[in-house]
């Protein structure tokens, strides 16, 4: 550790945030259907795409329809992500030969690019083709984005409301989002990642010639225009097995910094935005300090972590500092721990290390992150409305502290609200530890496991923790593609976008219909440090429901596998 390293995670997080205020701003128009500086390009673009759909934009949408309509637009995504990859032997630009997935990896892998968690049980260079990965898997790395805005603007609309009973229309937002923020900024990105040296090209492969006078097979692939938005719309997923450790997703220390900044900017975008519509900027504010907290105390205890030697190297008196194994040593341990933080405290974003060989106290924290909860700052949108759910759950609390009907942004917080709050909340718990409990004895799934003991109890939980918080990172000793893997997993996964996503948008409808309230002398500030630290708490304790539980999953196990090699015997 040393004052650059500190400097580097504190000065591109401080980028992070500052660019997010102006896309804020910006996004705060887009959800409102304001005029931006790109209507003369893409207005007439929007208005076909409602005529051709039948879409009244003016038109608003319940709660239910509003769900409804996501729900619908996803099972879509779904089918035809599905048919692609399972049929992708059938489909051109196939230049590389290979056959379609099996029904197993195909159904993982389409529930993991709809639920924007892009978790990958494959090797993608030798799996799937160049239209799967342009037709397929990229435009679903915009549309799940762009679904997961859509319902952070309702979440807005349903606080800036006044006994209102309609969120606004999810096919609205899904075209305007799309079209005004992922796609142009997107392009862009793209470009400038050409600029600095990854590839883009219809282009199978190269043969390259070594020093040593071999021959060397080099895979190419539309690189570039698919990192862009798999950074930008926080989705992970690369184009390469080793994601942004891969030279060719992630050439140079630039391209490093820009994938780092493009990985968390729209979330703290969402949440700049959401103060915008509400009319509530200190509020917001508030909400990405507790983010920044959280993202500055991971990224420093990684570093700490990752920047000391291995204890089996120093009991083998080895001449090592740090623990260099599975990082990525062209950027050094500073990038590797506010990438990790970002990571895991959002989408995975495509990791450029492998969390299998952090420390323990490294991939603890790692695994800790996402057992918060996809808020910090969480994937696009999901972010945003799963921070608004612990803050009523924590305005509750304070209300029943102090004996009065809580309040959050002028919408009274009752009972209503906080059952489907902590409906959203408890499937967290439920998958993730319920799922490893069974994953943890029995033999179909244990054959993934590269690793015996503590550390593959370890890569069980930390599978279901990503999959079930819409995450997709791993620790890489799991091999996950296999029909028990890739099936429960997958569950997993709707379990963590759809069974949390409906509740807050329950929640968003039950508030929408109650009047706007004023600030009064008896009412709970939440702009301030009180608030921040009160909410910072209930993260903790809510994210404490699965990980610590998960502690006393060891002494569990181990008693199980006794008793089975004793009845084996």
């Amino acid at each position: 550790m040393d004052a650059q390293g500190w400097a580097e995670i504190a000065l591109t997080l401080a980028v992070t945030v500052g660019l997010a205020w102006p896309l804020g701003i910006y996004m705060a128009r887009v959800w409102a259907g304001e005029r931006t500086w790109l209507d003369p390009v893409f207005r007439p673009v929007e208005r076909l795409v409602y005529a051709g759909c039948g879409v009244k934009p003016e038109k608003g949408q319940t709660w239910l329809a509003y769900a409804m309509s996501f729900l619908a637009f996803s099972i879509a995504s779904f089918v035809v992500l599905y048919m692609t990859l399972r049929f992708q032997n059938l489909l051109p630009l196939n230049p590389q030969g290979f056959p379609g997935l099996s029904p197993d990896l195909s159904f993982n892998t389409a529930i993991s690019f709809v639920t924007n968690t892009n978790w990958q049980s494959y090797v993608p260079e030798t799996t799937v083709s160049t239209f799967s990965q342009m037709a397929g898997l990229t435009s679903h790395n915009f549309l799940s984005a762009a679904a997961g805005i859509a319902l952070a603007a309702a979440v807005a609309r349903a606080f800036a409301a006044n006994r209102s009973g309609t969120l606004g229309d999810f096919w609205v937002d899904l075209t305007r989002i799309s079209l005004y923020v992922l796609l142009p900024f997107s392009l862009v990105i793209a470009l400038a990642y050409v600029a600095l040296g990854e590839p883009q090209t219809l282009l199978a492969r190269v043969n390259a010639h070594t020093l040593e006078g071999g021959k060397q097979v080099i895979a190419l692939f539309p690189t570039a225009s698919q990192e862009a938005i798999k950074q930008f719309g926080t989705n992970g997923g690369g184009i390469f097995n080793a994601n942004s450790a891969h030279p060719f997703e992630n050439p140079n220390a630039i391209t490093n910094l820009i994938e780092i900044v493009s990985m968390n900017v729209l979330s703290y975008a969402c949440v700049v935005a959401f103060g915008r519509i509400v009319l509530a900027r200190k509020d917001a504010r508030a909400l990405v300090a507790v983010m920044v907290i959280f993202v500055l105390a991971a990224a420093a205890a990684v570093y700490a972590a990752e920047t000391q030697p291995a204890p089996a190297l120093v009991a083998a008196h080895a001449d090592a500092e740090v623990n260099m194994e599975g990082k990525e040593v062209r950027f050094g341990a500073p990038s590797t721990a506010i990438w990790v933080a970002n990571t895991t405290g959002a989408s995975d974003g495509g990791v450029n290390a492998m969390h299998d060989s952090f420390m323990p106290l490294g991939g603890g924290i790692a695994m800790f992150m996402i057992e918060l909860g996809e808020m910090l700052p969480g994937g696009v949108g999901s972010g945003l409305y799963g921070m608004v759910v612990m803050a009523l759950i924590a305005v509750f609390v304070a209300g029943l502290m102090v004996g009065r009907t809580p309040e959050y942004l002028g919408k009274k917080v009752e009972a209503r609200e906080i059952k489907y709050a902590m409906l959203a909340v408890l499937i967290l718990p439920l998958s993730i530890l319920g799922f490893s409990a069974v994953a943890a004895v029995l033999p179909v799934a244990l054959k993934g496991l590269a690793n015996p003991g503590a550390h593959g109890l370890s890569e069980i939980l930390y599978a279901y923790s990503s999959a079930t918080g819409n995450n997709g990172s791993a620790f890489a000793g799991l091999s996950a593609n296999t029909p028990w893997w890739n099936a429960t997993l997958g569950i997993a996964m709707l379990l963590g976008r759809f069974a949390y996503a409906v509740p807050v948008l329950a929640m968003a409808g039950s508030l929408a219909a109650k009047p706007k309230l004023g600030a009064t002398v008896g009412t709970f500030p939440t702009d301030g440090p009180l608030f921040v630290g009160l909410l910072i708490g209930v993260i903790l304790i809510m994210g404490g429901l699965q990980f610590f539980p998960a502690l006393a999953l060891g002494p569990i196990v181990e008693h199980f596998q006794a008793l089975h090699a004793l009845a084996a015997r």
